[in-house]
């Protein structure tokens, strides 16, 4: 390995993941990095903005494991947050992440987040309207990776 590779791998984060069942689907921990979010070394990114990179990435993987009458929604553990359908997420770096969507009840929430106490399930929810597809929020929120844009600046605000 020369000095280059060496860099660029100590820049690249440890992942992976093992599951019980071998034909299980591909996880964000066994795919690379897209190219936009590589660019930029995790040293040099703020707690906040890697971890909504990272959200992204999960959420879009979960998406496409769903089927038609599906949407992702996030449980919040440790609160009384309850399940949130997401509409949007960003962050404010060093050190908070912020989620749009609505509550069950239809009511309009914003969710604002320390990194430290991020702990977030995703779910599979009927989608809310029969007369539109399900919204696959993760890929909109990943079409700035798939473009090459700056994360920290395109596509980071609330939707």
């Amino acid at each position: 390995m020369n000095t280059v590779d060496a860099l660029e791998a100590s820049a690249l984060p440890c992942a992976g993941a093992v599951h019980a069942d071998d034909c299980a689907p591909a996880t964000v921990e066994s795919e690379p990095l897209p190219a936009a979010v590589a660019r930029v070394p995790v040293e040099e990114k703020g707690p906040a903005r890697w971890a909504y990179e990272r959200l992204i990435l999960y959420i879009r993987n979960f998406e496409k494991q769903l089927n038609p009458d599906q949407e992702v929604a996030m449980g919040f553990t440790g609160g009384e947050a309850g399940v949130l359908r997401i509409e949007g997420l960003g962050y404010f770096d060093p050190d908070i992440v912020t989620f749009y969507g609505e509550d069950d009840s239809g009511l309009r929430t914003q969710l604002i987040q320390h990194v430290s106490q991020l702990n977030v399930i995703l779910r599979a929810l009927p989608r809310a309207s029969d007369a539109e597809p399900a919204r696959r929020i993760g890929f909109q929120l990943s079409r700035q990776f798939d473009k090459g844009a700056d994360s920290a600046t395109e596509g980071a605000g609330p939707p």
